[in-house]
């Protein structure tokens, strides 16, 4: 793919024009309607710099990893890393939460990781909350029987909001912490995201939990 002159993006600060540019001429990145389904098997969503993906990425190899945001010019921090450590089983995918089954097919992803994604607190946007019915409905279209969804967040209102949905909408709950970091779970779970890593700092609890979707098609 041919470079883009980041002068060519109608954008009005230089800084995030240039960040368009990079993620634009990144050979791991990918718009929307760049993307072609491929196998997959963690997709993380809403994943902001895709530090925690590209993180997951270096630990699992074997694996096929997915960073899936919004914005570009946050994506484009994980893609270099990924570029300078030389991952190759990792894209960056700029697209929203609701176009998931046209990126990927059904019934095919192992994982779904959700890190602190906007708790959207009045009661009249819960609709938004990514992890609303109707959202834990697209996850499980999308992944295998047995197949997992992660959560992690440090607004417990939420956190628990979030766990009455999986219970109510039949989610196993396999592995649960409001304390991730003081539990003894696995190590893979206490990768810190950028926001993490600050609000740790702060001496804020991480809440976590790791549901199963049925092993019913």
């Amino acid at each position: 793919m041919a470079s883009l002159n980041p002068d060519d993006f109608v954008i009005t600060r230089k800084r995030k024009k240039y960040r368009f540019a990079l993620f634009a001429n990144s050979s791991l990145c990918f718009e929307f309607d760049e993307w072609k389904k491929q196998p997959v098997d963690v997709v993380e969503v809403g994943a902001g710099t895709g530090l925690f993906s590209v993180a997951l990425a270096e630990a699992s190899p074997e694996k096929q990893f997915v960073a899936l945001d919004v914005k570009a010019d946050r994506l484009q921090k994980g893609a270099r890393l990924a570029e300078a450590k030389g991952l190759t089983n990792i894209r960056f995918v700029r697209a929203r939460a609701d176009q998931l089954l046209e990126l990927f097919e059904a019934h095919s992803l192992e994982a779904i990781w959700l890190t602190f994604p906007d708790p959207f607190p009045k009661r009249r946007s819960a609709g938004r909350r990514m992890t609303h019915p109707t959202y834990l409905a697209l996850y499980k279209e999308l992944l295998q029987p047995g197949g997992a969804f992660y959560l992690k967040h440090d607004n417990q209102d939420f956190f628990c909001w979030s766990l009455e949905q999986l219970v109510a909408n039949q989610w196993q709950i396999d592995e649960l912490s409001f304390d991730l970091h003081e539990s003894d779970l696995a190590d893979e779970y206490k990768i810190k995201t950028t926001y993490e890593e600050r609000w740790t700092g702060e001496g804020l609890e991480m809440n976590f939990v790791k549901a199963i979707r049925d092993t019913g098609v």
